[in-house]
């Protein structure tokens, strides 16, 4: 939650000595804003030991170690052309996890101003660092500018001179990090006021400078996703998954709060947002805040990188793709403009490990922002992706799987306010678009959407935070078959699913975060939607709470609930394509959670956490699958039912950026579903997940790391294939295979398939597919240039042990029954990346 603490303390900053009496930027003021890059983090508390004893004495909190950033190399522009006498510029700059910095607004005057904001963006900084992880600090920096006197300039300072450095400032009974012994401590005093921002309850953060150590996730900050508590994976590897019961298409995505159809390329391809663009990624399984909605299962968002003002860039080139991203000022530094992108060629290892497939898919990104004023920003963020996955049939036809596109537009403005806190007004407009088998458009969506979202710290002990938003998309729906095939009970449901019509979703929201006492905060909030479709309209209303109780300094107790509601829904994956009208009415969710967060020694935390989520009027194509059926997914999406899913969650974790790192992550739950009067478990119910990792720096800029991967199996799935080979319902021996199927010819399926469901059910199978398990592998070798400039050499392997994983069992006339088998499928990587 948000969170600002202002206090002020007592350390120092001593200037380096000036160069040609040019002004020496010597710190004296600074404001600390901690940007979220824990799930869990607490609220930084700079206090020095001398004015501790000032104070009443606080309840027990959390104590995080806490380091201020410090120059690495002079903070010292050149006195102005122009100048006269002396002069003062305070910048307010941001200092991210990489030691780069950005200005975000100047107070002096010129030529003062333009010649402290152009060198900001020069300097290099030992980051902040809470429990050494480094993250993203914005700071006050007074540069002061001194006349040159009018005789000969002072002799340049010994180059091996340090430089100042800033000194860590602890938060009570935290120990402080020791300073580097070739930068003396200074002796200034310094004002400090730390604003940090803190995750809601039960929410997970894991940003990309962590990410790019876990083995398996190829550096990616939404594939990390996957190895988290409360995620159960469809398949291994396939980043589309369950999160806590809720099925994909439960499952809302968000990038800088504009909500995309997906995160992911296609066939265990990286996320559609290049990863130097992403500051974290938030997994909220549950009871999150309120300006999400519209899904009953969990949110995934992702929060890109302030603007830089500094000309910077990250390029890779891996085995099956490549990408680049670059950022540069402008207009003085006032404005940015970035671009970035990923195209893939996987068609030579193909050609190698599947021949009869085609793949491919491309993105892009693209940002220009500008500073009216030192509290006011436009901006515009542009990005879009391409997945395309056919197979090369026998006789040379291309049979597309899948292929798809989505654009987004997003145009803002943003309010930044003295005292912290932020208004955004959004503008968003969208295109979605997917083909059908023969690669003709199958849908097409247009989307125009508005939000305002306000946060607006009023105390110490108060924030609040409200919106609106609303989205218009029109689908144009083509899915007719063009076979002459006489339409089966699928090919009827997929008609009645998916229609050409225009849907409205508006909505409004707010939450308050409240600080009763300094170890107690609540948070509770409230959301209503209208939705519209096809004629039918529906309201609702969706209570929020959540709260953190700092029990002791290293243990805290959490709780988070609420409600959440969301029109049918399908696979959630197809851009373009999404159910129509409100058949049934609106799914709800009711979503609890409570549990522990623990603080233990040498930079170890841990939560365990109790969570149960229920779900009414549930539209699930994939997990409504009653037991020894096998019926379409569109028939199953019509289907209507009542889940509901309990378990236990564990987490354990030491930074994986550390020398030596890891986590473990286990999952124990179990899902159900009741159709009718039948109940029974979610056809994706898998009782055991566990994931642990370890990294460990071996020295000389190499990194070696592995995780293991373990989950048990779903229940039973069976699919019929009738005559065991053509998968069409013809015998193998039919002279007139071409023909369009008949009225006649589906009526007999369909009885050929009761027939073998009557037999399979007499059979002794087992009820549940085998587990799986899997090793990732990673090592790199990286170099640390001049000026900032690194490369680094990855090899990494998803999959190292060649396991298999049964999908379900096959079931025909011909061959009885036998397990489908995924695999092995081994993804290995080998990639130079460079940044500067």
């Amino acid at each position: 939650m948000d969170r600002a603490l202002r206090r002020r303390s007592a350390s120092s900053a001593a200037p380096t000595a000036a160069p040609r009496a040019f002004a020496a930027a010597v710190a004296v003021g600074a404001r600390l804003a901690l940007a979220l890059d824990e799930a869990t983090a607490e609220p930084a508390q700079a206090q020095a030991p001398a004015a501790a004893a000032e104070r009443p004495a606080a309840a027990p909190q959390a104590a995080p170690q806490l380091t201020m950033p410090s120059p690495l190399g002079p903070t010292e522009p050149p006195y102005p052309p122009g100048g006269v006498g002396d002069g003062t510029v305070v910048l307010r700059i941001t200092v991210h996890a990489d030691g780069t910095v950005s200005v975000v607004e100047a107070e002096g005057e010129e030529p003062f101003v333009s010649a402290a904001v152009g060198a900001a963006p020069s300097w290099r900084f030992e980051p902040a660092r809470r429990d050494g992880r480094p993250i993203n600090a914005r700071i006050l920096f007074r540069v002061a500018f001194h006349a040159p006197p009018p005789v000969a300039p002072v002799a340049p300072a010994a180059p091996d001179e340090p430089p100042a450095a800033a000194t860590v400032l602890a938060p009570p009974g935290a120990r402080a990090a020791p300073a580097p012994p070739s930068r003396p401590a200074p002796p200034e005093p310094i004002d400090v006021v730390v604003v940090g921002e803190r995750a809601a309850p039960m929410t997970t953060s894991m940003t990309r400078e962590e990410v790019r150590q876990m083995p398996g996730a190829f550096g990616d900050p939404f594939r990390a996703i996957e190895a988290l508590p409360g995620v159960t994976p469809i398949a291994s590897g396939v980043p589309y998954f369950f999160v806590r019961g809720a099925p994909p298409g439960n499952v809302g995505y968000f990038v800088d709060g504009v909500r995309v159809p997906l995160l992911y390329h296609v066939a265990l391809g990286p996320s559609v947002i290049h990863p130097a663009l992403v500051e974290r990624v938030d997994l909220y399984p549950g009871g999150f805040p309120a300006r999400f909605g519209r899904y009953i299962g969990g949110v995934i968002g992702g929060e890109t990188r302030e603007p830089a003002r500094l000309f910077h860039g990250e390029g890779n080139i891996r085995l099956f793709d490549a990408g680049a991203l670059v950022e540069a000022p402008w207009a003085d530094g006032r404005g940015t403009a970035l671009v970035g992108g990923r195209y893939a060629y996987p068609g030579a290892l193909l050609s190698l490990f599947s021949p009869g497939v085609e793949l491919g898919y491309w993105d892009y990104q693209a940002r220009a922002t500008y500073d009216l004023s030192p509290y006011d920003r436009v901006g515009l963020f542009a990005f879009g992706s391409h997945d395309y996955l056919a197979r090369i049939e026998d006789d040379g036809e291309t049979d597309v799987v899948l292929a798809g596109d989505f654009h987004r537009l997003d145009l803002r403005y943003d309010r930044f306010f003295a005292r912290g806190g932020r208004l955004r007004h959004a503008v968003t407009l969208g295109y979605e678009e997917s083909s059908n088998q023969d690669g003709e458009r199958a849908g097409r969506t247009r989307l125009f959407g508005t939000r305002t979202e306000l946060s607006a710290p009023v105390s110490e002990r108060l924030t609040v935070r409200a919106g609106a938003d609303a989205q218009l998309e029109r689908y144009d729906i083509d899915i007719r078959e063009n076979d002459g095939d006489f339409p089966s009970r699928n090919d009827r449901a997929l008609a009645r699913l998916f229609t050409s019509r225009e849907d409205l979703s508006a909505g409004l929201w707010a939450d308050v975060v409240v600080r009763a006492a300094p170890a107690l905060e609540v948070v509770p909030g409230l959301r209503g939607d209208l939705f519209s479709s096809e004629g039918a309209t529906d309201a609702t209303v969706d209570p929020r709470l959540a709260t953190r109780l700092q029990a002791t300094p290293s243990v805290a107790l959490l709780s988070a609930f609420g409600m959440t509601h969301q029109p049918p829904s399908f696979l959630g994956a197809v851009p373009g394509l999404q159910i129509g009208g409100l058949r049934g009415g609106t799914q709800t969710g009711l979503l609890a959670s409570a549990g522990v967060e623990l603080r233990l020694p040498e930079g170890f935390r841990a939560t365990v956490t109790a969570f149960r989520s229920g779900f009414f009027n549930l539209s699930d194509a994939l997990g409504n699958r009653p037991p020894g059926t096998d019926v379409g997914l569109a028939q199953r999406a019509e289907l209507r039912a009542t889940g509901s899913t309990h378990g236990l969650e564990i987490y354990a974790h030491r930074s994986l950026s550390k020398r030596l790192g890891g986590f473990v992550s286990y999952t124990l739950s179990r899902s159900v579903r009741h159709v009718g009067r039948e109940s029974f478990d979610s056809a994706f119910d898998r009782r055991h997940v566990l994931n642990a990792a370890a990294a460990v720096d071996l020295g000389r800029g190499w990194k070696l790391g592995g995780r293991a991967v373990f989950y048990s199996g779903i229940p039973m799935t069976l699919d019929y294939d009738l005559w065991g080979g053509d998968g069409n319902g013809q015998r193998p021996d039919n002279d007139d295979e071409d023909r369009p199927d008949t009225e006649e010819d589906i009526r007999r399926r369909e009885q050929l398939r009761e027939q073998i469901a009557r037999y399979v059910r007499r059979l002794s199978l087992p009820e549940r597919l085998p587990a799986f398990f899997r090793l990732d592998l990673r090592l790199e070798k990286r170099w640390v240039l001049r000026e900032g400039r690194l490369v680094s050499l990855t090899v990494e392997v998803l999959n190292a042990t060649a396991g298999k994983e049964t999908l379900q069992y096959e079931c025909s006339i011909l061959r009885g029954c036998e397990p489908e088998e995924l695999g092995p499928i081994v993804i290995p990587s080998l990639g130079v990346e460079a940044s500067f």
